[in-house]
């Protein structure tokens, strides 16, 4: 009996350290082991061609289409710079992110993620081009970030590696979230005088076509490029488009037969876009900065930024 109570007292003693040492020393769980990614700029959600995109460790996947094999992949690429982009004393973070989308092409987006008391927030991202070369990124002291890369002329084929160098200022705002592009050197009013197609990159913003407001859903997506020799190049949200353009004093006209790569995007806008385009008879530039292209028969007009 004796010998039965101090088992008893030995064991509860016992039970009473290893309690106490447990204290010191905190259990491994299966779940503490498979921990949740760190809230970091690689692991939140942004909006990439209107569709929300989470990275977990730089990386999102999703069907291309409902039960369809192929894969839209979203990659964190880098360039990244760090600083305040909204004055509020926070280091904030901004990068580059590449997009696959089931076919030859390789998108590259800037994003931006603000670090608000609340979290870490994305942006949306801005399209810089398909298959370009990026080169440096730089955040300025008044929070203007300049993306330096190389692209490929209008007239020259993704066979070609890019050659051509390419700056663009960009200013994220922080209550769209979205990241804008700012006219280098631009103070005040534009001179249209001094303007001309082929100056920049022009991104459209609206069109009035017939009397109906019409506005790009991914507004960022779609852009239009003029070369000097007669060419154009197009981005949508969906293919890459080229053609041939006549421009004599304020008139402009698009060439028949424009050319796209031949991806399938449902709710598509590029149909509206070329068939504006097509309709497009003279040009003219605003003290914005702005590029408008208005349309045969007074029918409407494209404006670009």
């Amino acid at each position: 009996m004796r010998r039965a109570v101090a088992a008893l007292i030995g064991a509860a003693a016992a039970a009473s350290l290893a309690a106490c040492s447990g204290g010191d020393e905190p259990t491994n769980t299966g779940a503490e082991s498979a921990a949740a990614p760190r809230t970091d700029h690689k692991n939140i959600a942004y909006s990439i061609g209107g569709q929300t995109v989470r990275l977990v460790d730089g990386l999102a996947e999703v069907p291309a289409a409902p039960g369809s094999a192929a894969k839209v992949v979203t990659r964190y690429f880098g360039n990244e710079v760090r600083g305040d982009l909204n004055a509020d004393g926070r280091e904030d973070v901004a990068f580059l992110l590449t997009q696959e989308t089931g076919g030859t092409g390789t998108f590259f987006y800037a994003v931006a993620a603000l670090d608000l008391p609340s979290g870490l927030v994305g942006s949306q991202g801005l399209l810089l081009g398909d298959r370009i070369a990026p080169q440096t990124t730089e955040l300025r002291r008044d929070g203007i970030i300049v993306v330096n890369y190389a692209d490929r002329a209008a007239d020259e084929s993704f066979a070609d590696p890019p050659s051509v160098a390419k700056t663009i200022w960009l200013k994220l705002s922080p209550t769209t979230m979205r990241l804008g592009e700012v006219v280098q050197n631009f103070e005040g009013e534009a001179n249209p005088a001094s303007m001309k197609l082929d100056l920049k990159t022009w991104s459209w913003v609206r069109a009035v076509s017939d009397g109906n407001e019409v506005v790009p859903r991914q507004a960022d997506a779609f852009t239009l490029t003029f070369g000097s020799d007669g060419t154009f190049s197009a981005t949508t949200d969906c293919n890459r488009v080229r053609g041939s353009y006549t421009a004599q004093e304020s008139e402009l006209t698009f060439g028949e037969g424009m050319a796209a790569t031949r991806m399938f995007c449902a709710d598509s806008q590029e149909s509206v876009f070329t068939a504006l385009l097509a309709k497009t008879a003279s040009y003219t530039f605003t003290s914005r900065g702005e590029l408008v292209l208005e349309l045969a028969g007074d029918a409407g007009s494209m404006t670009f930024r």
